[in-house]
């Protein structure tokens, strides 16, 4: 066991039924059905060629698309095709999740061969908005129809899923409530670097926060910052605009009313108390960009245009930033500087993450943007550990208990 949780090792899986949760949510082209990313995918092929080469009939179950809107739903088919390219063996696809056809699969599966169930998503317990209404709690997750149906078809529960590990959804901690259970290769590699991350890392450590995912960089800021674990925080996209903010800058009103229309304001006073007590920690643009007339423009901060909206970090904060990163012996990185995705707004992100490649130090990349932008500039091979989690790590690094890891340990007990 490792941090309380069993591993693959301890699993005699030949000629056993493995249920095994990945997270494989990839980025579809939705015209041509096929994905735009596999970096998850791959990820997760050493749990699963073990498992499969060990002798396991595995069964996979994983969710595809943002359930914020129905819209956002896609099957898992495509996934199968990866998976079979990858592993060098056919991944037998099922359009079903918990339904007859998927039992009947199930139970014709032979040693050594994985089936993949469709969108886990398309049973309502396993969206959002089930999770967050009902709030049901992980002895409750387990009489729930998903479990209730595939459980005693199977030998043992395996979770590969970091990046989901802060949901608490049935395919994520139900099962460990009736089956014996463990963590796959991904997961434990993940939930071991990033703890050594938090315990020990070399010093001077640098985190780079950017984005737009306000509540968790903020709950992830102070943690780090409390627990001494950052010795300096480069802010970037809006964490940095609402940092600015506290601060009393001047970031120009459009941005201004950008914050408040969105409903971020409230993250304005809370920004100020930890600017206030860690503002020898914190570091700020002294620049930042915007665009007008097609074209990029830069403004020293208390010197933005009243009605441009912001979308990078200055030239003069970049330049900063990358001597911070070259300097360091840890660095952390989630979430971009700034509007990435187009040329005009790239450069902030880009200089961070050419620094990442160059820098000595041992760094850490979290996030499906900042994965994004290492595989943009081409960084993959130069980046310590990528991490395939973005609200998982962060919630792991504000120190909260993760609910798959709670749910882990009780199943390590069966």
């Amino acid at each position: 066991m490792r941090f309380g949780i069993r591993t693959i090792d301890e699993l005699d899986v030949k000629n056993k039924t493995v249920l095994c949760r990945i997270d494989i949510n990839q980025p579809v082209d939705r015209a041509t059905g096929t994905l735009k990313s596999t970096a998850r995918i791959e990820a997760c092929v050493p749990t699963l060629k073990e498992l499969s080469e060990r002798g396991a009939k595995l069964v996979l179950m994983a969710h595809q698309g943002s359930d914020i809107e129905y819209k956002n739903f896609y099957t898992t088919e495509p996934h199968s095709k990866v998976l079979s390219e990858l592993l060098g063996q056919e991944v037998k696809f099922i359009p079903d999740v918990c339904g007859p056809a998927a039992i009947e699969c199930i139970q014709g599966l032979k040693e050594g061969e994985i089936l993949l169930l469709d969108n886990v998503r398309f049973v309502s317990e396993e969206q959002t908005l089930f999770e967050l209404k009902l709030a049901l709690s992980h002895e409750e997750q387990a009489q729930t129809l998903l479990v209730r149906k595939l459980a005693p078809l199977a030998d043992y529960y395996v979770c590969d899923a970091f990046a989901a590990a802060h949901r608490d959804q049935p395919s994520l901690c139900g099962f460990e409530q009736v089956l014996p259970s463990a963590m796959g290769r991904l997961f434990e590699k993940e939930y071991c670097v990033i703890s050594e991350l938090m315990e020990s890392p070399a010093r001077p450590c640098t985190f780079v926060l950017g984005g737009a995912k306000i509540s968790d960089a903020f709950m992830m800021m102070e943690t780090v910052l409390k627990a001494g674990v950052a010795d300096h925080i480069l802010t970037g996209g809006l964490v940095a605009n609402i940092l600015l903010a506290a601060k009393g800058e001047n970031i120009g009103k459009a941005s201004m009313d950008f914050i408040l229309k969105s409903n971020y304001g409230e993250y304005i006073d809370k920004a100020k108390v930890i600017y206030e007590k860690y503002q020898s920690n914190i570091v700020l643009p002294k620049d930042l960009a915007y665009t007008e007339d097609g074209q990029r423009k830069e403004a020293e901060v208390g010197s933005i245009p009243a009605h441009v909206g912001l979308t990078d970090i200055g030239a003069k904060a970049a330049a900063e930033y990358q001597e911070y990163i070259r300097s360091s012996k840890t660095v952390f990185v989630n979430g971009p500087m700034g509007i990435f995705e187009e040329a005009l707004t790239e450069y902030g992100t880009k200089a961070v993450w050419d620094a990442l490649g160059d820098t000595e130090a041992y760094t850490v990349v979290g996030g499906g943007d900042s994965i994004t932008a290492t595989n943009k500039y081409g960084k993959k091979e130069a980046i310590s550990y990528i991490c395939t989690g973005g609200g998982a790590l962060i919630r792991f690094l504000t120190g909260e208990e993760l609910p798959v890891v709670k749910a882990l340990r009780h199943g390590s007990t069966l």
